[in-house]
């Protein structure tokens, strides 16, 4: 007869309580059941089973991950602030998977909050029109906040737009929730001739609008694109013409802030196009503190890349997707 060594025999039990702990834990973890349902099944009690799976968790046998999608963002915005360490970034968490329209609602959000947080009494803000913005405006929270002005960055005197009231209707939603008013700007998008531009530019009730813009306390826009997922707006509601879009293919535009064009390296003087622009010269979002770019979607990766290169922003929201993708660009050097 042989007697098993009493090493032997905790080595049996502590194996049977492995074997026990792994088939309690996929019961639990993997097909979802309770601690009441693992106990009728496996005809143990709850406490048994519940120290069954403390067991399965503290030895090892089962291993729990947390995927931190605000961790990832974190991440994101450092890298963001050590390549440009002009920039304020907030990279926004999207949920995996998701579309491009999750993206922007998510992104508009977190842009609707930052403003509510940064409006002060007497400010003046000013608004570049575009998909962007009108989805931020569709997502404020109402709050009073006195003697607040919101000034149009730029023109929009188009057939389309007299239509369609895109442009008036964003402008005054923005006003509308902070109890404030707005300031419209009533010139064309695009002038003919530069000439003309230059002679409604010394019109006094430009001026006026033109001086508000300058002396912003806030700024608050996008980067347009025509690759977008949604193409910005100046690019598919008839502000240009074939010829237009030609010319900017020709020297080399990649977006456009405002209405006004920049090139890959972020620099927007000697485009022809800018001369009959009504958008504000980009040295405006260098100068105001508080310049504020909100961009989603990965059509847009670029040229958010090339308005970095120009540093025209200081803060800047933006998805985690299209964060990823800039950085990216960086690493291709692009």
């Amino acid at each position: 007869m042989t007697v098993d060594s009493p090493n032997l025999e905790n080595l049996r039990q502590s194996h049977t309580l492995s074997l026990q702990a792994v088939q309690v834990a996929r019961l639990y973890y993997e097909q979802g059941l309770t601690t009441n349902d693992i106990a009728l099944e496996l005809k143990l009690s709850r406490p048994k089973v519940s120290r069954l799976l403390s067991h399965a968790r503290k030895s090892g046998l089962v291993e729990i991950r947390i995927h931190d999608p605000e961790g990832e963002a974190m991440g994101l915005e450092a890298r963001l602030q050590a390549r440009y360490p002009f920039l304020q970034a907030q990279v926004v968490s999207v949920p995996l998977g998701s579309s491009e329209s999750v993206w922007i609602e998510r992104t508009a959000t977190a842009a609707a909050n930052l403003l509510t947080t940064l409006l002060r009494p007497g400010f003046r803000v000013g608004l570049a029109w575009g998909n962007t913005m009108s989805a931020v405006s569709r997502v404020l929270v109402p709050k009073a906040v006195a003697d607040v002005i919101f000034v149009q960055l730029n023109g929009s005197a188009n057939a389309a737009d007299f239509v369609s009231g895109f442009v008036t209707e964003t402008i005054l939603r923005f006003a509308r929730n902070f109890s404030a008013k707005a300031q419209m700007f009533p010139v064309p998008t695009f002038f003919d001739d530069p000439v003309t531009k230059q002679a409604m530019w010394r019109e006094r009730s430009v001026r006026h609008v033109l001086e508000l813009q300058e002396h912003a306390d806030i700024l608050m826009y996008s980067v347009g694109s025509h690759t977008a997922h949604t193409p910005s707006h100046v690019y598919t509601a008839g502000y240009l013409s074939p010829s237009d879009l030609s010319v900017l293919s020709d020297e080399g535009t990649v977006g456009d802030i405002a209405t006004v064009f920049f090139r890959a390296d972020g620099s927007h003087q000697g485009l022809s196009l800018n001369a009959r622009a009504s958008g504000p010269d980009l040295g405006l979002m260098q100068r105001v503190k508080e310049s504020i770019c909100v961009v989603s979607g990965l059509g847009k990766a670029a040229a958010l890349h090339a308005a970095l290169q120009g540093q025209l922003m200081h803060r800047l929201i933006v998805d985690e997707v299209t964060a990823q993708a800039v950085l990216e660009l960086d690493l291709e050097g692009v």
